[in-house]
């Protein structure tokens, strides 16, 4: 996946790349396009025979906007300058600034720098990523080319290819722009050729100057008015052969400043196999250096000021010895190691022993030629062991114990870990810890210690005898552990609690002396729905085998929190439960609506427990002249709604109230702002309440919740949503209600409940198993068979014996059967007519129809047996 993420990249690229032609410059988007994609554009002008000037006249032309012309502009300017972003970039010499470029010197861009974000290494092999020194040559944000901004070294030998720039001044002014040739000459004009290869710069110079006497006199004398100037611009480029263990062996033209370490760079440094330590610069069929690369990788320093000439030959050899360091060091690998180096050397490139290291000793496997063998080096004798060609060094860890470690736990004001000393026992221990705290458990701690076999051994300690000095103290050992209990580690955790009608109930801290009214002062005090009388304490029983479950105690108790009663200097006791009851006179509004065609529509409260549908219309001034009595419904909440607790319904009110606060907030008085921060104070632990439930609710197993809806729809095959509905329709006879008020029919009403009177209805609606499913006018001279007509007749798949109509008031009648006849139930305004289809019937199978013949050739055969 990785690899095919990568072509596709490069793909991509390369046709960005092929887009960027001259047909289409209008197009382009100058901040989108790379270095190397404006110098391929500038290329493909060059060709067309077009300066950089005729370009630009040509993308005003196409339609450029102007603004990308000035971008277009300056990306060409700093390319030509030396300041874009891209390292192949040609820099072009101006005499303004004296830049050199290098002929020839392009150096590839790598198309997959974008995903080497994450890990610059990552197309090395794990071998390769261990090779110290090996990386250097892989990181592409590393950059080992050659300044070319530095002055000219006066050592710095011309040859063909450099550009010589003259600058007369003084009482005559001239400049020169001069190349020297291959015959090593430069020609100036009016004086003639100059013979500069091989020479210095400072020898050039002299002769150079000498030349220049001829044609300017004032050059010469004690006293010249007449002065030059010689610097070098565009420099040569020499061509070095790389060979050897080499990533990109070959030969590469680079400038006449580079050193070994950017020849390396350009063919991608040693492989595997290559040595970092012996590579050998060979001139004139002679060695000339050898340069080790790890002085620079270490420390950054160069063991050769060598720069390269032309036809150098640089050889990377084979690796001699290479050895490998593991373990807790600040740089695991493999690494080369020189001929008389020591261990203490190669810890110096390993970058020494990590904080975890064990350093007193090394562990060395080496290879004899017939088997392998183990050798201890020790700390003193680093500096006179040398490795060999395959050692592998392993430093090992230091282990995870302490050598004076000592623990205090519990009760004690710091307990912690602390430094063993000599003589040091538990009183000193205590007193480190800063003494004890004042729920310590006095009478017994216990003191934990390892023996020498790491088995446990547990000492007793009486705390108080040995801080007085009664008794003899414990001398500490290594790796003892003390720990000092506190008095609540040895009892039961004590509580209360509180339920019913309190604003917070539940489970309290217990507390000496507390008193119901203290508990219900901590519960929020009491609802206005609790009665101040027979609140209940249950008292857990002990020793009392008689059967008892609880003693029941009650307290009257008023809304000022004053006890009274025999019981009125009870104190509660752990794990008391108080409950408030309810009152018994304390009614909830309970609401009601009407909807549709009466007099007045909305909701009502309930007054009486046994107030019906007839006071309810009669409070809603009757039907109007448009109402349809016979299709009146009431809508009643089966058990499946959940009806809002008081506590929501007591929520939703305060939010309504605070909206209102909210709205007038600049006019609060101090009592409403008070009221205000006791609501925002409910709402606040309302919501926590809420936000707990909804954790406990996700953390229900999902596999239980799906095996439940598996069991409720197993009957079907299949799972399916579970479509309950929370209200159902009840059919009543509303002509009958108002004709007999009280009577039968006259429902007793329900909280929720909503009657709803329809407008006389004119239409009847069929649907199911019939032809044209359709709504039509009612008619009542019409009968069922009629309105099945005008739909168009039954279908071939209709159940005509199980149709059944629906009227408005929600009742249901189906078709009854007299012998061969069906009888159809009535029609009235507002009905809807319901033919079922047949079920499916499968035919019997082959095999079922063989075992049928079987079976009845078998009983066949039985018969005539027990005839004969």
């Amino acid at each position: 996946m990785k690899k095919l993420l990568v072509v596709l990249i490069l793909f991509t690229s390369n046709l960005v790349v092929q887009a960027q032609s001259l047909s289409d410059i209008q197009n382009v988007k100058v901040d989108n396009l790379s270095d190397a994609q404006i110098e391929q554009l500038i290329k493909r002008a060059e060709a067309s025979g077009m300066t950089e000037q005729q370009l630009e006249a040509m993308a005003i032309e196409r339609g450029m906007p102007m603004s990308e012309v000035a971008k277009l502009r300056q990306r060409i300017n700093a390319l030509r300058s030396g300041g874009g972003q891209s390292r192949g970039q040609e820099r072009t010499a101006s005499r303004g600034n004296a830049l050199r470029t290098i002929e020839g010197q392009m150096e590839e861009d790598d198309p997959f720098d974008s995903l080497k974000k994450s890990d610059p290494y990552f197309d090395l092999t794990p071998t390769q990523k261990k090779i110290f020194g090996y990386k250097l040559f892989h990181n592409k944000k590393v950059n080992f080319n050659p300044s070319l901004n530095i002055p000219t070294p006066p050592n710095y030998s011309l040859g063909a290819g450099d550009q010589i720039l003259i600058d007369v001044y003084g009482a005559s002014q001239q400049s020169y722009d001069l190349m020297v040739s291959p015959e090593g000459k430069i020609l100036i004009p009016n004086v003639g050729s100059v013979q500069v290869g091989g020479a210095t710069v400072s020898a050039a110079t002299a002769r150079i100057k000498t030349a220049l006497t001829q044609i300017y006199s004032g050059l010469a004398g004690s006293n010249p008015n007449t002065f030059v100037e010689i610097r070098l611009g565009n420099i040569k480029t020499v061509n070095v052969a790389l060979v050897g263990e080499l990533n990109r062996p070959g030969t590469y033209t680079l400038p006449s400043f580079a050193s070994p370490i950017n020849a390396l760079f350009a063919a991608g440094g040693p492989n595997e196999n290559g040595s970092f330590r012996h590579i050998q610069i060979y001139r004139d069929n002679k060695l000339l250096e050898e340069v080790d690369i790890y002085g620079f990788i270490s420390k950054g320093e160069l063991s050769s000021s060598l720069t390269l000439r032309d036809n150098d030959v640089i050889i990377v050899p084979p690796v001699r010895n290479r050895v490998e360091v593991i373990g807790p060091v600040r740089r695991e690998g493999l690494f080369e190691i020189k001929p008389g180096e020591t261990m203490v050397e190669l810890l110096q490139f390993a970058g020494g022993f990590g904080s975890d290291a064990y350093r007193e000793r090394i562990t060395v496997s080496r290879k004899t030629g017939r088997e392998m063998k183990v050798e201890d080096v020790d700390q003193n004798n680093f500096s006179s062991f040398y490795p060999q060609d395959g050692d592998l060094m392993r430093v090992g860890m230091i282990q995870n114990r302490y050598e004076n470690r000592v623990q205090i736990s519990g009760a004690v004001q710091r307990p912690g870990t602390f430094a063993l000393t000599p003589g040091m026992g538990i009183k000193d221990l205590i007193q480190r810890a800063d003494g004890l705290r004042e729920d310590a458990f006095l009478n017994r701690a216990t003191l934990y210690r390892t023996k020498a076999d790491f088995s446990m051994e547990i000492v007793g300690v009486d705390v108080p005898l040995v801080v007085n000095g009664t008794v003899q103290d414990i001398q500490l050992r290594r790796e003892d552990v003390l720990h000092i209990p506190s008095v609540y580690d040895l009892k039961e955790e004590f509580y209360v609690k509180i339920s019913g009608e309190v604003n917070r109930p539940g489970t309290f801290p217990f507390g000496e002396k507390m008193t119901v009214a203290d508990l219900v002062l901590k519960a929020g005090g009491f609802k206005e729905s609790a009665t101040a009388s027979k609140v209940e304490i249950a008292r857990r029983v002990k020793n009392d085998v008689s059967g008892k479950l609880a003693e029941i105690i009650i307290v009257d108790i008023d809304k000022d929190l004053k006890i009274s009663g025999q019981n009125a200097k009870e104190l509660l006791q752990p794990f008391d439960h108080v409950m408030v009851r309810r009152s018994p006179g304390f009614q909830r509004a309970q609401l009601v609506s009407v909807e549709g065609e009466a007099m007045y529509p909305g909701e009502f409260a309930i007054a009486h427990a046994n107030e019906r549908i007839s006071d309810l219309l009669n409070r809603a001034g009757g039907l109007t002249p448009y109402a349809y009595p016979k299709g009146a419904t009431l809508i009643r909440k089966n058990e499946f709604f959940e009806s809002p607790s008081d506590d929501l319904i007591k929520i939703e009110s305060l939010e309504n109230l605070r909206k209102i606060f909210q709205k007038d907030s600049l006019d609060w008085t101090e009592s409403e702002k008070i009221l205000m921060k006791g609501i925002d104070r409910k709402l606040l632990e309302k919501e926590l309440e809420e936000r707990k439930e909804e954790d406990r609710k996700r953390r229900l197993s999902d596999d239980l919740r799906r095996e439940s809806l598996m069991s409720l729809a197993e009957s079907e095959g299949n799972i399916k949503a579970l479509n309950i509905k929370e209200v159902e329709l009840i059919g009543i006879d509303l002509q009958g209600i108002l004709k007999n008020p009280y009577g039968p029919l006259d429902l007793i009403l329900k909280e929720g409940d909503v009657l709803s009177i329809p407008k006389e209805l004119q239409t009847v609606r069929m649907r199911g198993e019939v032809l044209f499913p359709t709504t039509a006018r009612f008619d009542q001279n019409k009968g069922f068979r009629s309105y099945i007509s005008k739909s168009g007749g039954f279908t071939d798949k209709a159940r005509k014996s199980r149709a059944y109509v629906v009227y408005a008031n929600g009742d249901v009648k189906r078709t009854n059967k007299l012998i061969f006849f069906n009888l159809y139930p009535e029609i009235e305004p507002g009905a809807e007519v319901i033919v079922p289809r047949k079920p499916e019937r499968s035919g019997l199978t082959a095999q079922a129809w063989i075992g049928i013949s079987t079976s009845i050739a078998t009983l066949a055969i039985l018969v005539n047996q027990l005839i004969q």
